[in-house]
Parts: structure tokens; C-alpha cells; sequence
């Protein structure tokens, strides 16, 4: 006897938002059918390890999916733990339990921070089925039974029958009658592409009646006129079932390893580095992660680059982009993270409790970290490999993650003046090379190494014996600024404000010429104030330059050449920088100079020197002139005057 029966009202209202707002993409109603479809298999299996003979006639687990084109609809078919009509009530029908109203409020307060203790309570995800149907049937029986069931049918209209049905096995069996406009779910191939995506690695075997047509042929290859195919139905299935991460290391063979990497990666080479391992206690959890070899095409493509470890539970495919999982600085990772204790909110799509999210992201990081601390110690050859592929990522952690930040200062590389072109070293070898009159990390920001070996800033800490680290990432502006010290040894550029590595006895000793110097200079620096006026922000000599006559540099906050280019790179707004110009006062040049101030027949030309002086210095800092046609005639002008 059917019995028709209504929802309450904020129900109807639950059906509505899941059915037109709360999933983002309709196609995860198979991922959530599938899922519950093992649920129920697993449910059967843990309650007959209890009574085996709840196994009688049962057979193999399995999942079905069954198309009819013509009726227009999906099974989704499962020989698990089946429901009687109470639990049909209980478990379909809890959304009509009491807690329904608070649920509904949080939900529309918040969609995407629903607390853990109302996801659970109701059966919202068997309900993503009404986005592509609109008439869904449930047949069940409850394993043990010998007889009879059950079925559940509703359009989710507000109402809803329960009435007794003899079903042949025991399990249930989801008939989904499609809506017009998602009939593309009654085809092979995408049935196909929504299990691969979702639900490969479910333990039990997805399976479905695969039709094939074959034609009689000639030898030619032409088909037999008014002769009928062929028709051939074979059980296929679908999911490959092979979660090699569930497995123990030693039971994956290295060529498994490597063809799972290719599945996740889409990368044609081998992994460079293989990470294994589980996690019990607090949340457990099973990963397997790959460093690639080079850095994969996707991780600079925007739509595809904050894609990357997959994350699942039981089995079942959550998401691939989930920076509470993996921190951006680790985006190079790939591979899979699998969770049973992670809840989940309504839509699968959204990670519900962040405490445990965060458990396993701190695992997670600290294990790739010690395994890079590993290489670094005991392969450092390939670990200088690693580096140039991903160190320009991984030092960003030192921003973005300051509870690990000590931990990534200590992974960093870096070429130097002491360093051979191509090798590189770590600020802890740094500290210990350092001589005892050192008190600061000395580095130099540019473009490149070239660019950063010829600035003439370097010479007097080559003529000191002080080494300077290159930083030639265009991070590396800013993580600099985050360090601040290491070991307790100030990081100093060395193209920013006044730099003086004499001690107190050089001091002493040089005090009286230095003097001497800038007496001698004063006239030629006030006539360089007033030749560049508001180019530069101060005229001074210099006490880095050893064999160059000029260079520029910044006040102690100022902005680099280098990071201006790259603001500017990044559209922003900038007003013109002014920086210090520095004179070498004993080189030949600025000697000679010296001599044509109060030279009025000589003006015009110590006012061009002093353009082209200026324009050098610019050239060397990789800083584009103001006026390149004026410099170019002041130079041919020049050589012209000294051909002789």
C-alpha cells in the first residue's frame, strides 16, 4: 500500500538550495552516489565480519551503473547494506528531522562555514541527484533479509512515497529519470570521464554494460549492404582501483610509483623525488607526493597554477585546488593526500573542519622540508638541482609561512662573489667563511649574475676579502626585508645607504687623509649638484668605489633599480626614485675634473662630463637614461674632441 507523504516546509526550501545553488557543478551528483553506493558496501562487509551469514547469495561487491536511453534514466546500483523501510525514513528522510531549521539558517548565513556538528545529520548529498533529475526512485533491501524491501520515490516537489517493494537482491538501487537538459549523463564516454575524475581509486569495482556494434566486412573494408551489426554487451569497469597510496612502501614497485606520478603529473618524465608515507594520532591520513624534475607547464598557467595535490577521502576525489592543504610555495607538489577523518560540508566542495585541514598541512609541510633538509646535507649536488628548478617557490615561504620561515632561510642557496658561476651557497656557510671584523651579510640585488658580479659597488668588499651573496630572483627583493637577520648577523645591501668597512683603527689611520679629500672635492661636488639638480637626491664620495669613478646607490629605505622595474613591470604606479650619486675622489678622472672647476672657458664641457659621468653610473645600474639621444651626441662630441 503506497503511502504519500509530505516534507515540512524549510525542507522544501533545503531541496531548493541544494538543487540550484548550493552546488557549483551539477556533475558531482555521480561523485556523491558512488560515494554513498561504498559506503553502503563497506557497511555490509564490517557487519558481516560480525555474520558471515549475512553473505549468503550476496556475490561480489560491486557498483552498477545502467543506462536506458530510452526511459531516460541512470542506476546507480550497489549490493551493500540496503535499508528497511525505517531506515529509508531515518536515513533519506533525516533532512526532515528537527535540526532542519538551524540547519537552513546557517546554511544561508553561510554557505561555506557550516559547523561540524550539523554536516552528517542530514542527507544532503544523496539530494544533489534532484540537479539532473526530476524524479528520483530508491528499490532497496536490507542485507539479512530473505524477501520483500522497499521504495522511495519523489520529484522533490515538496513530497515524497514510501511503499513496500519486493526486490530481488538485497543492496539498493538509485534510479535517477534525467531532465531534459542533462541527458548528456545517458552517455558512455562522459559516464566514463565523471568515474575516471572522481571515483577511480574507490576500492569497490564500477561497472557498466558496455554495448559494442560490429559490421561484417569485406577483405576491403566495406560494410555488407542489409546485413545487421553484430551486437555485442560486455561488463566493463570503469575505475581502475588502484589507490597505490593506500599500500605500504615496500609492496609499490618503482615503475608503479612512476606510472601513477605520469596519472597525477600529465608529465612524460620520472619523478625527481618520491614522498610516501601515513600519518596516525590526531587526524590520519595516507599521502603520496612527487617533486617533479622541471618546473610542469601548468604551474604558470593562472587558471591551472594554484592546482595541485588532489585531495581525497575514502578514496573518493574532493578537490585539486586547496591552498589549506598545501601552501602556495609548495605548488610544485603533486599527488594525492587521502583523509578519512576530514567532514566535509554539503557540497564536497568546500573543506568543512579547517582545525583538521591544518593538522594535516602542518604534517604535510614538515615532511617535504625534512626530506629537502635530507638532500641538502647528504646529496647536496642534487639538491643544487632541486634549487634551480624551485627555490625561486620555496623561498616565498619565508613570507607567506613565518612559523617555518627559519627552517626555508636554512634550504636557501645563493651564487656569490666566492662562489664558482652556476654553484651556489647557504647562509650558514656564509657565517662561517665571514672574518671576525664582519659583522653584517652583505648582498647585492639584480637581474642576473653578470649584472650583479660588475657593479662596481662590489670593489671594496673584494679588497676587504668580504664575501656578497647575488640575489638575483625577483622575490628575493622581498624576502630580504622578512629575514632581517640570521644567526644574528644583520642582511646589508650593498647598493643602499652610507657603507663605510673601515675599523676603528683604519678609521683612525685614513681620518686625516679622508678629510683632506673631501676638501679637495667640495667645489666639484657642489658643481655636480648643480649640473644634475633633481636627478639625484644627494652628490657625496664614496667609500665602496676602488677602481670605478661613479656609482649610484640608495638611501638606507629607498627602492632598488631593480625592484622599481619590477613594480613598474607589475603596473604600479611609481614616482620618479632619486638616488645617491657617489664619486671615487682619487680616481684620474674625477682628479682631472677637479681641475676644470673655475675654468669658465671649460664650463661647457666639465657640464657635459658630469652628463656623461651620470649617464655611466646609470648604464652600470641597468637604469634607463633620461635622454639616450643627448647622451649619445655628448659622447661622440667627446670622442670627436679626442681624436688626437
Amino acid at each position: 500500500m503506497s503511502e504519500t507523504r509530505q516534507f515540512k516546509a524549510e525542507v522544501q526550501k533545503l531541496l531548493d538550495l541544494v538543487i540550484n545553488s548550493l552546488y557549483s557543478n551539477k556533475e558531482i551528483f555521480l561523485r556523491e552516489l558512488l560515494s554513498n553506493a561504498s559506503d553502503a558496501i563497506d557497511r555490509a562487509r564490517f557487519e558481516s565480519v560480525k555474520d558471515s551469514s549475512l553473505l549468503e547469495g550476496v556475490g561480489d561487491w560491486k557498483i552498477k551503473l545502467t543506462v536506458d536511453e530510452d526511459a531516460r534514466t541512470l542506476t546507480i546500483s550497489d549490493n551493500g547494506i540496503g535499508m528497511s523501510a525505517e531506515e529509508v525514513e531515518s536515513n533519506i528522510g533525516t533532512i526532515a528531522s528537527s535540526g532542519t531549521k538551524a540547519f537552513l539558517e546557517h546554511l544561508s548565513e553561510n554557505k561555506e562555514s557550516l559547523p561540524p556538528e550539523l554536516i552528517g545529520q542530514f542527507g544532503v548529498g544523496f539530494y544533489s541527484s534532484f540537479m539532473v533529475a526530476d524524479e528520483v526512485t530508491v528499490l532497496t533491501r536490507r542485507i539479512g533479509t530473505k524477501s520483500g524491501g522497499v521504495k522511495w520515490q519523489s520529484r522533490g516537489d515538496g513530497y515524497y512515497t514510501l511503499v513496500p517493494f519486493d526486490k530481488p537482491g538485497t543492496g539498493t538501487d538509485v534510479i535517477l529519470h534525467l531532465k531534459e537538459d542533462a541527458e548528456q549523463y545517458l552517455e558512455e564516454w562522459q559516464l566514463r570521464k565523471l568515474v575516471k575524475k572522481y571515483s577511480d581509486f574507490v576500492e569497490h569495482p564500477i561497472c557498466m554494460d558496455i554495448r559494442r556494434e560490429e559490421y561484417e566486412r569485406y577483405e576491403e573494408g566495406k560494410r555488407i549492404e542489409g546485413k545487421e551489426p553484430k551486437v555485442t554487451i560486455t561488463e566493463e569497469t570503469l575505475n581502475s582501483q588502484k589507490a597505490i597510496w593506500q599500500r605500504k612502501k615496500d609492496e609499490v614497485k618503482e615503475e608503479e610509483y612512476a606510472e601513477f606520478y605520469r596519472h597525477v603529473s600529465h608529465d612524460f618524465q620520472e619523478p625527481f623525488e618520491t614522498i610516501h608515507w601515513s600519518v596516525e594520532g590526531q587526524v590520519e591520513f595516507k599521502a603520496l607526493l612527487y617533486i617533479p624534475k622541471k618546473p610542469l607547464y601548468d604551474m604558470f598557467m593562472p587558471e591551472q597554477r594554484d592546482k595541485g595535490v588532489q585531495l581525497y577521502v575514502h578514496r573518493v576525489f574532493i578537490t585539486d585546488k586547496c591552498e589549506e592543504l598545501v601552501p602556495p610555495y609548495l605548488h610544485f607538489l603533486r599527488g594525492v593526500v587521502d583523509s578519512s577523518d576530514l567532514p566535509l560540508n554539503v557540497s564536497r566542495e568546500m573543506l568543512q573542519e579547517a582545525k583538521a585541514l591544518r593538522i594535516i598541512q602542518k604534517n604535510l609541510v614538515k615532511k617535504v622540508l625534512d626530506i629537502l633538509s635530507d638532500m641538502q646535507e647528504k646529496a647536496p649536488e642534487r639538491y643544487q638541482e632541486f634549487w634551480t628548478n624551485f627555490g625561486a617557490t620555496l623561498k616565498t615561504g619565508i613570507h607567506l609561512d613565518p612559523t617555518n620561515s627559519e627552517r626555508i632561510q636554512k634550504l636557501m642557496l645563493f651564487e656569490s662573489t666566492m662562489t664558482e658561476e652556476g654553484k651556489r651557497t647557504t647562509l650558514e656557510d656564509y657565517v662561517k667563511r665571514m672574518p671576525e671584523s664582519q659583522k653584517e651579510i652583505y648582498f647585492i640585488t639584480a637581474e642576473n649574475r653578470a649584472a650583479a658580479a660588475n657593479a662596481p659597488q662590489l670593489e671594496a668588499f673584494k679588497s676587504k676579502g668580504y664575501e656578497v651573496l647575488y640575489m638575483t630572483d625577483p622575490v628575493d627583493e622581498w624576502i630580504v626585508q622578512d629575514i632581517g637577520k640570521f644567526e644574528d648577523k644583520p642582511l646589508q645591501s650593498i647598493i643602499k645607504g652610507d657603507i663605510d668597512l673601515d675599523t676603528e683603527e683604519e678609521k683612525a689611520e685614513k681620518g686625516e687623509k679622508w678629510k683632506a679629500l673631501e676638501a679637495d672635492n667640495k667645489d666639484l661636488l657642489e658643481k655636480v649638484r648643480e649640473v644634475l639638480g633633481d636627478k639625484v637626491k644627494e652628490v657625496r664620495l664614496s667609500k665602496r668605489l676602488t677602481e670605478s669613478a661613479c656609482c649610484l646607490v640608495n638611501d638606507e629605505f629607498g627602492m632598488t633599480a631593480n625592484m622599481e622595474k619590477l613594480m613598474k613591470a607589475m603596473n604600479q604606479d611609481l614616482p620618479a626614485a632619486k638616488r645617491i650619486f657617489e664619486l671615487n675622489g682619487e680616481h684620474p678622472l674625477i682628479v682631472s675634473m677637479r681641475g676644470m672647476v673655475g675654468d669658465k672657458s671649460k664650463a661647457d664641457t666639465l657640464a657635459d662630463y658630469i652628463e656623461l659621468l651620470y649617464g655611466q653610473a646609470c648604464l652600470t645600474a641597468q637604469i634607463p637614461l633620461d635622454d639616450p639621444l643627448s647622451f649619445s651626441k655628448k659622447l661622440s662630441a667627446l670622442m670627436v674632441d679626442r681624436k688626437d
